[in-house]
């Protein structure tokens, strides 16, 4: 691990055993789409809820017990740890328990886990990120953090891809962005419904609304795994150097720390090397269907 990979992966500070969750309350559920929530827990050990940091990009292990345990990206801003916000896709037998709790609900939480997104470098730079769905949680803290900092980067470009209209997550906030100013915030769709009047066509599409200045732009991306790809590979051909492109990769992570193997990516694990790779980590297994 470098050092630059070492300050984007705080230790795990959930209790003194990384195998052991601590509790966690919903206090706050708000919906996003038909299929999409976002839970708002607090940590309820004061001695864990005092000690816990994390950066943008990690994610916890989230634990119901008799049901399992599923690892999500944590979505709210990193600099406020009062509250800890996870926007979860309703579709597996975890998610689908912590739907059916609402508030009052107690999960077990183990975290952070993994390696975040970059920000000890952006100073000065431009810095373009691209999501697709629910590929824009992981990013949302990234946002979060470049609006209080926004004086230490220069422009900020959001692009963003979902099915429809109504599949957008964090739309109120995707307007509030675009009206501030701050960030240039530009959201496609598959497929237009009545009164859409954006852009229609895949997310990729939209980096011919935009110019990239490849000398100084560091580039984000999270979305499905054709997505990293097709972006990634753009972003090359624009002549975007390797090294500031950056992919957050999802895989069935079941342990946090590289103990169990499941997520394995090549000779990585994407719960400690990543869940965020800079391309250059991983060029030579990218393109690699069986990877």
């Amino acid at each position: 691990m470098t050092a630059a990979t070492a300050t984007r992966r705080p230790e795990p500070v959930c209790g003194s055993d990384t195998w052991l969750p601590v509790p966690a309350q919903i206090v706050e559920v708000r919906s996003e789409n038909f299929n999409t929530r976002t839970v708002r827990f607090r940590i309820t050990d004061e001695v864990a809820a005092r000690a816990y940091r994390w950066v943008p990009g990690q994610f916890n292990m989230l634990y119901v017990p008799g049901v399992g345990e599923a690892a999500i990206s944590i979505s709210s801003d990193s600099e406020d740890n009062s509250l800890l916000e996870h926007t979860i896709r309703v579709v597996g037998s975890v998610t689908r328990a912590i739907d059916r709790m609402g508030v009052g609900g107690m999960v077990g939480l183990r975290g952070p886990f993994g390696v975040g997104w970059p920000t000890d470098h952006l100073d000065g730079r431009d810095v373009v990120m691209m999501a697709g769905g629910i590929g824009l949680a992981p990013l949302r803290p990234m946002v979060c953090w470049l609006l209080r900092h926004r004086d230490r980067v220069k422009r900020v470009v959001l692009l963003y891809g979902c099915r429809t209209p109504e599949d957008r997550v964090y739309a109120n906030e995707l307007d509030a962005w675009a009206a501030g100013g701050a960030i240039d915030v530009l959201v496609t769709v598959d497929n237009a419904t009545k009164g859409w009047s954006g852009p229609v066509g895949p997310v990729t599409n939209l980096l011919r609304r935009i110019k990239v200045n490849a000398e100084r732009t560091t580039v984000f991306v999270c979305g499905p795994r054709i997505l990293n790809r097709v972006a990634a590979w753009q972003f090359l051909q624009l002549h975007v150097p390797p090294e500031q492109v950056y992919v957050s990769l999802e895989r069935n992570m079941n342990c946090g720390f590289g103990r169990c193997g499941h997520c394995q990516y090549g000779p990585k694990f994407v719960c400690t090397d990543g869940p965020v790779f800079c391309f250059s980590e991983i060029a030579d297994i990218f393109a690699k269907e069986e990877v």
